[in-house]
């Protein structure tokens, strides 16, 4: 009975809206410029605007919102009486779907929205962070090129100092050949030097050799000269001269004066210089190979004659 009265009372009112006279006219619009941005007003506006009042309850009409049970009801009769609303699966569907957005949203929209929040602000904060990394190696970055702006200059002072280092050298290195000939030189003569020395000291050696030799086989065979040394030792223990003594002069000594004399009588008259020619040949050679291991500027031939080489290594 309740549903065939609520759908009489539809049917009546649908009738009567249509059967109206006159048309109604909607109030024109006004036109109005649109604009993206939120609408600016002046600090006193704002501050003396009222704040928008809410009634609250059923649609803010200050009704309890138990009333859309009974409206809900009443409204439902004709929507299902004329088929407005057809109740099958997928509305069934869409009504458990829809009931359950409502449900997840009161109950657990407050949680959702913490851990979007949550989530957001820790994408916010590795984003600063990354940020400000960029921001310190750009800076960082900066400071160098600005610690560098004068790199130009000291790269041009640098070629400078380099082109007037190569100019040193190449005077140097026209001077150098002159210097390592003149050092050469001189290694060659000390080396001459040091092996007459050496010949000399060995060939004093040799003659003092022979001359003790000869001068003790004299006195070993001669008693007269047995006699004028034991004279000549008492004399000289005495204090007295070997003269005063009726000895005469040292007996030694005239002995080895008398070798020496016979020994460079001996040596005018020999004229074989062969020994002579084999101690050059030996000093030629000496020097021509230390010329060839110190890779000198020159070298001696076989008379030791220096020349000088076509290049040095």
């Amino acid at each position: 009975m309740l549903r065939a009265a609520a759908s009489t009372v539809a049917k009546r009112t649908l009738f009567n809206s249509s059967s109206r006279s006159g048309v109604k006219t909607l109030p024109t619009l006004q036109s109005a410029t649109f604009h993206s941005s939120a609408p600016q007003l002046d600090k006193d506006e704002s501050a003396t605007a009222p704040a928008p009042s809410s009634k609250g309850g059923l649609f803010g009409t200050g009704l309890s919102q138990w009333f859309a049970l009974p409206i809900g009801m009443t409204a439902a009769v004709p929507l299902l009486k004329l088929d407005l609303y057809v109740v099958n699966e997928e509305t069934q569907l869409a009504a458990v779907f829809v009931a359950f957005c409502v449900a997840l949203w009161s109950q657990g929209g407050d949680a959702i929205h913490a851990a979007l929040d949550e989530k957001a602000k820790n994408l916010l904060k590795e984003h600063n962070e990354a940020e400000d990394k960029v921001i310190a190696a750009l800076e960082q970055k900066l400071d160098f090129l600005k610690a560098n702006q004068n790199m130009v200059n000291d790269f041009e002072a640098i070629n400078a100092i380099r082109e007037e280092t190569y100019q040193k050298l190449n005077q140097a290195g026209a001077v150098k050949p002159q210097h390592d000939l003149k050092a050469q030189m001189e290694r060659i003569l000390n080396m001459i030097a040091q092996e007459e020395a050496n010949v000399r000291e060995k060939t004093k050696n040799a003659i003092m050799t022979e001359a003790t030799e000869y001068v003790t086989q004299q006195f070993v065979t001669s008693k007269d000269l047995k006699k004028k040394a034991l004279d000549a030792a008492i004399a000289q223990i005495k204090g007295i001269g070997s003269k005063e003594a009726g000895a005469g002069a040292d007996p030694v000594r005239e002995e080895f004066s008398k070798f020496l004399k016979n020994k460079a009588a001996e040596a005018a008259k020999v004229t074989d210089d062969a020994e002579e020619k084999a101690q050059r040949a030996a000093l030629i050679a000496k020097m021509s190979a230390v010329a060839r291991s110190e890779n000198m500027f020159f070298d001696f031939d076989a008379s030791g004659k220096p020349f000088m080489k076509n290049s040095a290594a």
